[in-house]
């Protein structure tokens, strides 16, 4: 058996999820446009430059969650999914995941983005598997605070390896693993399998493909 990991914006998405929640939310005035579009694009820079402090991301990203009932975050969700990410799903995106499915491989989206947010996009995907930041709930609702460690880069490693013994498994189990990401922030997850292949890489990203002689992949554009 083999191991297909899938990061999720920018690599499945040709958008970041993240990003577009908050700009989705702002644009339906539930967050203050003065306040908040100037830190999506301030954290969003960050991410893109690799010196993103995931605490205070994630304090940003977290709170505007534990300040309605979950009833109406899903609505939102389901308005979310329709404008902002089902035109984001190409058809190249929907065939690579749907070909390792076919090929009876272990699949899992691996995101540093939270799951509420994640997912039913992993479900839309078609996949089972979802490894992300857990945003902490008590009673179902949230508070505004992640739960464990954020899977994020060095994160996404532990959270996987967590992620395969909780089903018997280990890297060991499989005679190859591949994730898929476009992000230099994901180089500790993409140094750990047999087959990283970069996505519509960022330059850093790329730069290393190239010098590693890793595989690049276009699903977008």
């Amino acid at each position: 058996m083999n191991l297909a990991l899938f990061d999720l914006d920018n690599t499945l998405l040709s958008c970041d999820s993240d990003f577009e929640w908050a700009q989705f939310l702002i644009d339906k005035g539930v967050l203050d446009a003065g306040t908040y579009a100037a830190k999506n694009e301030y954290f969003f820079a960050q991410y893109r430059a690799g010196t993103l402090d995931i605490g205070e991301f994630l304090d940003f990203q977290l709170q505007p969650l534990a300040r309605h009932p979950r009833a109406r975050l899903d609505a939102w969700h389901r308005e979310f999914m329709a404008a902002r990410i089902l035109p984001a799903i190409g058809g190249k995106a929907r065939a690579l995941v749907r070909r390792h499915l076919n090929d009876g491989d272990l699949c899992a989206l691996v995101t540093a983005t939270n799951s509420f947010v994640t997912g039913p996009i992993c479900l839309e995907f078609g996949l089972a598997h979802l490894v992300a930041t857990i945003p902490a709930q008590e009673n179902g609702q949230f508070t505004g605070q992640a739960r464990g460690q954020p899977s994020f880069r060095e994160g996404k490693i532990a959270r996987v390896e967590a992620w395969l013994e909780s089903m018997g498994f280990w890297w060991s189990s499989f005679e190859r693993t591949w994730f898929y990401s476009d992000s230099h922030n994901d180089l500790p997850l993409l140094s750990s399998v047999s087959d990283p292949v970069a996505v519509d890489p960022d330059e850093t990203l790329l730069a290393h493909a190239q010098n590693a002689g890793w595989a690049v992949l276009k699903l977008h554009g």
